[in-house]
């Protein structure tokens, strides 16, 4: 009863309904982030702007703003578990329809990892031999957690291409180097950037969102970045002399 005290309802509910309820809500989680990041392919295609879209969208109280970021996707160690058991669990059922739905969810968030590698290997023409710097490893930012990270993911496949491949997180050091130990890792962003063909950011960490174009020129050797979170103001980098690349904008 104490934990109720503040006000949490309380919904008395059978068993069958109860099991639903957590992968439900997580599902419906990913599902925003997977819709807002199929938007950002449309955007990139009509030259629209998804950001300004979400924040249009957003003021719809039926809708919201939370978890309308387009960018690389989600990861974690609950969105993408729950939504692949939750498909496991609609096959057994034999829900085709709910089983296709959730499986598109997964498909879309995987196929931005999968356009984070094309924008890199774009940016460098190929991604043999060329060095990239990548910013973060969480799959969030405040966390030290890497469980089905984006930024881990992108960086390992960028890697497997030939290119060699320097990540640097403000947390999650430690654990990404135990879970991809080939990978090079560096003790600072502008470490991480030494002699970078591109930059990419992954993780929407303050410090990342606050770096300055002139600070990385000191030390990258070609100035292409890709905001791999929308996080960055592109006017500011491009005005700078970057080529500015982000997901779903102009």
């Amino acid at each position: 009863e104490r934990a109720l005290a503040g006000g949490i309802p309380r919904i008395v509910t059978d068993y069958a309904t109860a099991e639903l309820v957590k992968v439900s809500a997580n599902a419906f989680l990913a599902t925003k982030i997977s819709f807002i990041n199929a938007m950002a392919e449309i955007a990139e295609a009509t030259g629209a702007d998804v950001t300004v879209l979400a924040d249009a969208i957003g003021h719809d109280a039926r809708i919201g703003r939370r978890f309308l970021n387009a960018g690389v996707g989600f990861g974690g160690g609950c969105l993408p578990k729950d939504i692949r058991a939750f498909m496991a669990r609609a096959g057994e059922l034999g829900a085709d329809q709910a089983l296709t739905f959730l499986r598109e969810v997964d498909n879309i968030n995987m196929r931005r990892r999968t356009r984070m590698v094309e924008l890199a290997r774009d940016a460098c023409g190929t991604l043999l031999g060329a060095r990239v710097a990548v910013l973060g490893a969480a799959f969030k930012p405040d966390s030290d957690d890497v469980r089905d990270s984006p930024a881990l993911n992108v960086a390992g496949q960028i890697q497997l291409q030939g290119a060699a491949v320097t990540v640097y997180d403000p947390k999650a050091m430690d654990n990404s180097r135990a879970l991809f130990p080939t990978l090079g890792y560096a003790e600072n962003a502008l470490e991480a950037c030494e002699g970078a063909d591109v930059t990419l950011v992954l993780t929407e960490w303050p410090e990342f969102r606050s770096l300055k174009p002139a600070t990385l020129n000191k030390v990258v050797r070609k100035q292409t970045i890709i905001d791999g979170r929308n996080c960055l103001e592109p006017s500011q980098w491009r005005d700078a002399g970057w080529t500015y690349r982000g997901l779903g904008r102009p």
